[in-house]
């Protein structure tokens, strides 16, 4: 294998279905099944045969994402094996990367550098999920078996680290929907918004992102009815979950979705006849991790997107400027926001699309692979923009792990392999009992019964942070319409747990 080759995005695929249960198991998929029909349409797309993958590398499923025996259908021991042996490969090495929703990102970003370096020739990444189905299987007594395995070897990359501290399980913040609402309320306060302020301008943003996803035909969800007013109004549909968020302002991981992407060598791809229109380049990855998110300086934004989205662009030799297309990552507003902070865009007067699948509220969030359908996206839209530019944002964790690939159908003079992942170099020191404080950002949880609870972050007055619980009297204010972010409350202690009142 020549050692300093370009490697090159030679074939994609992707697949939705939309089974639900009502007419029994038959056409029920399955993580695997969606795997290996998105993988036989990217083999399909470059037009080489299965043989001449050398590595499989597998985005990691949520029932393999989360501690304990999670496998209501049976499980899948050996995930990469068995969508080997049913697209017919036979690889020489593969992969179970690691949890994180920037995986897709990042395994091009690696399988680009080890091409670069002689290691492979020829890489199908890939992943799915069936959420959708094991849902719908469950609510309608329908008997779905995913118990499977093979021979295959592979490197199981684990759980990876651990996303949340102790503290911060301690004080209830275990939903990702609770630490994206405290990004968004730190927002919302820099801006100078209430509650219903910041739910009109998520929705007027997302309401652009539901427009995409309604002429997208591999969208899981029908949205084309989902505008601005639709998406800022809590009503049945759409009912409130963490403050400010509402239903259609989450990712939603009830999808049925897997997608692939075959890399290569410019010389393997030149020995099996890839034609050239197919071929999409990436010039300039970038990698960032962040620490939990109590212990961050930074609320209203995220340091890891800015790492990654910069060294990827100056990897590449490009401004944001320069790219025509984008596919930011979109599990909830503040996601973009941050983003697009990072590039200078104003989503308000942008004409270039920021997202091309329509996102994971409505497009569909299939756990830890949906920017590998951003990604796929990307590459079927610069194929049609010969020359253009397109930036990938994939995220994983709260705003923790971050990859950014640079991508065009321009072949670079050279390839530069991505950067090792970043580290966050500040940390905030955390108070263990403290008596007073000052609202940094907050949400309110909900429950089918309406508000169910309240959380602070806060700081003393020595620049200590604190996480808090409301205790009740302090709930009324939280619900109101103004944000209660810079007033000062009272903490008491008890085991590890603090409580607020309202000064």
């Amino acid at each position: 294998m020549p050692k300093g080759s370009i490697p090159v995005l030679v074939g994609v695929g992707q697949f939705t279905s939309h089974w639900d249960g009502t007419a029994g198991p038959d056409g029920a998929p399955s993580p695997n099944s969606l795997c290996v029909t998105a993988s036989e349409q990217a083999l399909k797309d470059a037009g080489i045969p299965p043989s001449a993958i050398d590595t499989l590398a597998v985005v990691r499923i949520f029932e393999d994402s989360v501690p304990g025996e999670n496998h209501p259908h049976g499980h899948n021991s050996n995930l990469p094996g068995t969508i080997a042996r049913d697209i017919g490969a036979a690889p020489e090495r593969a992969i179970y990367a690691a949890v994180g929703g920037q995986s897709p990102q990042q395994l091009a970003n690696e399988m680009a550098a080890r091409i670069h370096a002689g290691e492979i020739e020829c890489a199908l990444v890939t992943g799915s999920e069936a959420n959708k189905a094991s849902k719908a299987a469950r609510k309608h007594s329908v008997a779905i078996d995913w118990t499977e395995s093979a021979d295959l070897a592979f490197e199981d990359r684990g759980m990876g680290d651990m996303l949340l501290s102790r503290a911060e399980i301690k004080h209830g913040i275990v939903a990702p929907a609770y630490f994206y609402a405290l990004f968004e309320n730190a927002m919302a306060a820099r801006d100078g918004q209430g509650r219903s302020a910041r739910r009109a301008a998520m929705s007027d943003l997302f309401a652009k992102f539901a427009k995409v996803a309604a002429n997208n035909p591999d969208s899981q969800f029908d949205t084309s009815s989902f505008d601005a007013s639709f998406l800022a109004t809590p009503s049945k549909a759409n009912y409130p979950f963490a403050d400010p968020f509402l239903k259609w302002h989450i990712a939603q991981d009830a999808v049925n979705q897997g997608a692939a992407m075959i890399l290569m060598s410019e010389e393997k791809a030149d020995e099996l006849g890839v034609a050239q229109n197919k071929r999409v380049y990436l010039h300039g990855g970038g990698e960032a991790g962040d620490d939990y998110i109590s212990e961050r300086p930074k609320l209203d934004g995220s340091w890891a997107m800015e790492t990654a989205i910069n060294r990827a662009l100056e990897q590449a030799g490009k401004t944001p400027t320069e790219m025509n297309a984008f596919d930011l990552y979109s599990c909830f507003p503040c996601a973009v926001f941050s983003s697009m902070d990072v590039l200078g865009i104003d989503h308000n007067t942008e004409t270039r699309p920021l997202t091309l699948t329509g996102g994971l509220p409505f497009f569909g969030g299939p756990g830890n692979n949906y920017s590998m359908h951003g990604i796929v996206s990307m590459a079927r839209h610069l194929r049609d923009h010969q020359g253009e530019y397109g930036l990938v944002l994939a995220n994983g964790g709260w705003m923790t792990k971050e990859a950014v690939g640079v991508w065009s159908t321009a072949k670079p003079e050279s390839f530069h392999p991505v950067e090792a992942m970043a580290k966050a170099p500040v940390k905030v020191t955390l108070a263990d009992a403290p008596t007073t404080g000052i609202v940094e950002t907050y949400t309110v949880t909900h429950g089918k019964n309406g508000p169910s609870g309240g959380i602070i972050f806060a700081r003393t007055e020595t620049g200590e942070r604190f996480i808090a619980v409301a205790a009740p009297e302090a709930m009324p204010r939280l619900l109101e319409e103004d944000s209660p972010v810079g007033l000062p409350v009272n903490v008491t202690t008890d085991r590890e747990r603090h409580t607020f009142q309202f000064a």
